[in-house]
This record gives C-alpha cells, structure tokens and sequence, in this order.
C-alpha cells in the first residue's frame, strides 16, 4: 500500500505467510540468545606488527 505521495506505508501479506514469518523470527531469535564465547578465540592469531603501527601504516599509503 502507498499513500498519495506513493510512497510505501505497509505490505499485505496473508495470516498464514504471517505464522510462517513468526516461527522463523522465533527460531532466529532463540538461537541469538545462546551467549557467544570470545574466549575460544584468544591466541588464535599470532601478530607479526603491532595493530596500531599497521593502522597508521596502512593510512598514511
């Protein structure tokens, strides 16, 4: 649906493709809320320069 300026103010759908929305945003959020470790990744990557030396060095090319 538009409004006079045609711009979009709201989409149409049927109940059904609406349920079918909604399980799939349910699953997708359950899934976000398991707590993500970072700690597996520490010392996975083995620098060779310092971080903040390779950023200025990268800028001032």
């Amino acid at each position: 649906m538009t409004d006079e300026a045609m711009c979009p103010v709201a989409v149409l759908i049927d109940y059904q493709d609406w349920q079918q929305i909604e399980k799939i945003l349910e699953a997708h959020q359950s899934q976000q809320k398991q707590e993500f470790n970072l700690n597996q990744y520490a010392g996975v990557i083995q620098l060779t320069q310092d971080p903040l030396e390779y950023q200025q060095q990268i800028r001032d090319e």
